[in-house]
């Protein structure tokens, strides 16, 4: 794909999230109901409604390539098993926090070819701000208007500035994180942590127990344009996308600096 091309979808896509977003900030600021889903997440009108903006932008923008998101998330494996490029969406992420009303929310969509997250956007419907990539590229925020390269904190120092989920934090995160030593814990919700990462206001985030592959995809790609790594924490190796049947991630560590002994922090 040319440059040409590449800025042009990327304006598009930015577009797309921007406008998700707004549709979620109307919810937010009308008030909603909470329902709950099969594997008993919590759901909203605001996810809804943010699926329409970009599942139906994303048809228009580029009809030729297929969407798996996650309020969509039916399409069977005999099907997707043969998508070379798709777009991975998570139209809120942080549902929860958004239920909670503290802002720590975020619209996430992913271009993923041949199972690597190769175009990131990740928008902030609170602030407006986006913060985009392509794989080979830089990692940029857009925020009033114009783009601000991002580059992660490395070499990290201490004491280590470790993101922990807000509504997802057990005891193996706090057996990590007393085995890290002199470490400085900020409380983050969404895929805003890996944005926080990339913009080398934190140094790691770990994460155990499920997440999905659309919960992770975009900011993996943001976080590795900016100098990070996004790796399982079992073989240690960078997450792919469309593998398996199965859409859940396992465990895993994102990290500013690669250098970070991490292996045998866990």
């Amino acid at each position: 794909m040319s440059a040409a091309m590449e800025q042009a979808l990327s304006e598009g896509v930015i577009a797309i999230a921007t406008a998700a977003g707004e549709a979620i900030m109307t919810v937010y600021r009308d008030g909603f109901s909470v329902q709950t889903k099969d594997d008993a997440s919590p759901l909203t009108q605001a996810d809804l409604a943010a699926n329409r903006v970009i599942v139906d932008g994303l048809a228009r923008l580029t009809p030729d390539i297929p969407v798996l998101s996650e309020e969509s998330a039916q399409v069977p494996w005999e099907t997707r098993r043969a998508w070379t490029r798709y777009w991975l969406v998570d139209p809120l992420d942080g549902t929860r926090e958004f239920i909670k009303r503290n802002g720590e929310f975020s619209v996430n969509i992913a271009l993923v070819d041949a199972g690597v997250a190769v175009f990131g956007v990740i928008q902030a419907p609170v602030d407006g701000r986006v913060w985009h990539a392509w794989r080979d590229g830089l990692a940029m925020r857009r925020e009033g208007g114009r783009d601000i390269g991002l580059r992660v904190r490395a070499p990290a120092s201490r004491p280590l500035r470790v993101a922990a989920s807000r509504s997802h934090r057990g005891e193996r995160t706090e057996a990590l994180l007393a085995r890290m030593g002199d470490v400085e814990v900020l409380a983050q919700g969404s895929s805003l942590k890996f944005c926080r990462i990339a913009d080398g206001e934190l140094d790691l985030y770990p994460r155990f127990g499920p997440t999905s592959e659309w919960d992770t995809a975009a900011g993996q790609c943001i976080l590795e344009a900016a100098g990070g790594q996004l790796l399982a924490a079992g073989d240690g190796q960078a997450f792919r996308y469309n593998q398996r049947e199965t859409l859940l991630n396992g465990d895993f560590i994102a990290l500013g600096d690669p250098a970070l002994p991490w292996r045998s922090w866990l």
